[in-house]
């Protein structure tokens, strides 16, 4: 009776796709993909894989977006201003003011109390080589999700 039922209910939220026609028209929106995400959001020709140039094009776009008054740095206000509160708070507790102080102090390489677009740059390109393992200039998630697992001082390994 179980399995009757699980497979009625199967049925029922699979029919409409299985009569859903092939071609969706183009003024439907696309629906969001796991590529629109994470590290593959930068990978522009769609191979699966974000090279040095996709790469850094994202990176600089980020910068502009981040910039949000225009005058080419980084405010700790606005590097951290789309960063969710921890427990669905909208403030940011203690722990994590101190860690975004932290980081913004360690991209902030010339003191000035910005980051750059030069020191942005710089950092992502930090963070490129890091997941790039097998130092072919090309990343995908699963590399980067192995370099993010390794300990500082381990050595790099490119099996994947």
């Amino acid at each position: 009776m179980t399995r009757l039922v699980f497979l009625a209910a199967a049925l029922l939220f699979t029919a409409p796709a299985l009569a859903a026609p092939d071609n969706q028209s183009a003024s439907a929106p696309a629906k969001p993909t796991h590529a629109n995400r994470g590290l593959m959001r930068y990978d522009a020709n769609g191979d699966g894989v974000v090279d040095r140039s996709e790469w850094n094009a994202g990176q600089e776009a980020r910068f502009k977006q981040l910039d949000t008054d225009g005058d080419g740095k980084l405010s700790q206000d606005e590097l951290f201003a789309r960063t969710p509160a921890s427990g669905g708070n909208v403030v940011p507790n203690d722990r994590q003011v101190q860690r975004q102080t932290s980081y913004f102090r360690r991209l902030d390489s010339d003191k000035d109390g910005f980051i750059s677009r030069e020191e942005f740059l710089a950092q992502s390109g930090r963070n490129f080589a890091r997941c790039d393992l097998n130092k072919d200039d090309r990343i995908d998630t699963a590399e980067c999700r192995q370099a993010l697992r390794r300990k500082p001082g381990q050595p790099a390994r490119a099996d994947r």
